[in-house]
């Protein structure tokens, strides 16, 4: 990964490393609320959509940095 780059000056909005965490206890969630409408025999689900507010996850998105050096933009 020595020549891997950036090709964007952007980066993340947060002090988060991963949101790992948030989506498996979404994803839990999810199948949780399926697996019950399964059991009382109903055959509309949710989604991912429907289950989680992505907003609510730990990351904020990416902004725009121009002032990103050369080490900033390596991978």
């Amino acid at each position: 990964m020595s020549r891997s780059r950036r090709k964007t000056k952007k980066r993340g909005v947060t002090t988060a490393a991963s949101e790992k965490r948030n989506k498996t206890d979404a994803n839990r969630k999810l199948r949780r609320f399926n697996r019950q409408k399964v059991k009382q025999g109903e055959s509309s689900f949710r989604t991912k959509r429907d289950n989680s507010n992505i907003w609510n996850f730990d990351k904020d998105g990416k902004v725009y940095d121009v002032g990103m050096n050369s080490k900033d933009m390596r991978k």
